[in-house]
């Protein structure tokens, strides 16, 4: 599978809170070499079952990288053909202004984010945040003709503009997530030639924008993990963001703090270190904002890791990732996938 037409198709789909059902059924195709069976469960996360060797009951291992991401949904159509929208998860307002967006109604309309210009505004006006209330989109069209491609409830994008950088790097909307969908990808890839006792559940969960988990809490009740590692994005340097964030190209981070189970931790940190994966490690005093804070707590309580990919300008259009540090992410998934067995799941229920 070729990484960047796989970001490239992931990021063009939509799939904000609430409407991933694109993102999983195109998983559904494109990862369907790659395992045993697949389905969506009743929440629409996809959970792809990759089958390890040996009899059963084998040790369960889930990977969890969240399908949805942040946008807006239309809220009312106004005289002259207007948008109005509201965000929906953690959308950074300043960045709404003069935007390029993307309405998925009976297609997909384009359109950009207008307000009123700093001529026609007061002094006090031109001192604050435009409030979302007063943005609107429009897309050029006549009333009557947005009103048959529109509906209220219709999802809003940022545009979509996928880039291919220098030096093995992308950038694009919403690789948070995609960033991770593609490092489960390489995982299950590796997997293919390595051993592995446990089976494998790789499972692109919904909702977590929304920050209650439910798709990683339904689907970890569902399987019953003995193992669940949360694959998502933590934050790359750039200037001005140098504190507690890490270098791109520098391999991915391995989550320390209450979300992440001190045994799975170690076991992590001691493979990156045995087959030469570059990582850093991320402290997480608190809750970890991943999936992981979900997995841990159900049923009678889940040993949970964390394997995050760096990334710069999260929840911004022009989102940046370096592929290298996708693929060590995978490659330490599997590898780490390959070494949990029946003796770890017991020294785990002894901890």
């Amino acid at each position: 599978m070729d990484m960047t037409q796989h970001l490239a198709e992931l990021t063009r789909l939509s799939s904000i809170t609430g409407r991933e059902r694109a993102v999983a059924e195109y998983l559904l195709e494109a990862w369907d070499p790659l395992v045993d069976e697949a389905y969506l469960d009743r929440l629409g996360s996809y959970v792809g079952l990759k089958r390890g060797e040996g009899p059963e009951p084998r040790p369960r291992v889930m990977a969890a990288a969240h399908i949805d991401s942040i946008g807006g949904v239309v809220t009312a159509i106004e005289p002259g053909g207007f948008i109005r929208f509201s965000p929906v998860g953690g959308v950074d307002r300043r960045l709404l202004m003069a935007q390029e967006m993307e309405v998925h109604g009976r297609r997909v309309v384009p359109g950009v984010v207008g307000t009123k210009p700093p001529h026609v505004t007061s002094p006090e006006e031109r001192r604050k945040l435009v409030p979302v209330e007063d943005l609107f989109i429009d897309t050029g069209l006549p009333e009557d003709e947005v009103r048959e491609l529109v509906q209220i409830g219709d999802p809003v994008l940022f545009r979509y503009q996928f880039r291919i950088l220098q030096n093995g790097r992308i950038s694009s909307r919403y690789l948070d997530n995609r960033a991770s969908q593609a490092a489960l990808a390489v995982a299950l890839q590796e997997l293919k030639g390595l051993r592995h006792t446990a089976d494998f559940y790789a499972v692109g969960t919904v909702g977590e924008e929304f920050g209650a988990y439910p798709g990683a809490v339904a689907a970890a009740y569902a399987i019953e993990p003995d193992v669940a590692i949360a694959v998502d994005v933590t934050f790359a340097r750039h200037p001005g963001s140098e504190k507690d964030a890490f270098p791109l190209g520098g391999g991915p981070t391995i989550g320390v703090g209450p979300s992440c189970t001190p045994a799975l931790t170690k076991l992590i940190r001691k493979v990156a270190d045995e087959v030469g994966i570059d990582y850093h490690l991320e402290v997480m005093s608190g809750p970890s904002g991943t999936d992981a804070w979900g997995m841990q707590v159900v049923r009678g309580g889940v040993a949970t890791g964390i394997i995050s990919i760096p990334l710069r300008y999260m929840h911004t259009p022009v989102e940046l990732v370096d592929l290298a540090d996708i693929r060590q992410a995978g490659r330490l998934l599997a590898q780490v996938v390959a070494r949990i067995d029946h003796a770890f799941v017991e020294e785990l229920r002894c901890f």
